[in-house]
């Protein structure tokens, strides 16, 4: 089932690639790649960003999680050869279109 789950957020993150031209992605192997990168790291070092950035995070009422999950994409293209973001713009309209995208997907 992680595997399911692994190979469908790879093909979230090719289609979001496909429809935003500041995104690039490579080919699949380079999705599957981007999608266990951006797993691990959303895993060990989102929460505690969350955490340090609390206060501004209450403050704008939950808007600056935006900003963390566009900072999260641009560390994974700096990680992951064959993935590039063209600026932290596209950064975040890729994180919401991937969110958009798997809030319609039936969950399992």
């Amino acid at each position: 089932m992680i595997f399911v789950n692994w190979f469908i957020n790879a093909l979230v993150i090719m289609v979001a690639a496909y429809l935003l031209p500041g995104v690039h992605v490579e080919n699949l192997w380079t999705a599957l790649i981007v999608a266990l990168v951006m797993g691990i790291l959303n895993l060990l070092i989102k929460p505690l960003l969350i955490v340090l950035t609390l206060p501004i995070t209450v403050v704008t009422f939950g808007l600056f999680l935006l900003v963390i999950n566009a900072l999260m994409v641009l560390l994974v293209s700096y990680i992951v050869r064959g993935f590039t973001v063209d600026s932290f713009g596209w950064a975040l309209l890729f994180s919401i279109l991937i969110s958009l995208i798997n809030l319609v997907l039936p969950k399992k």
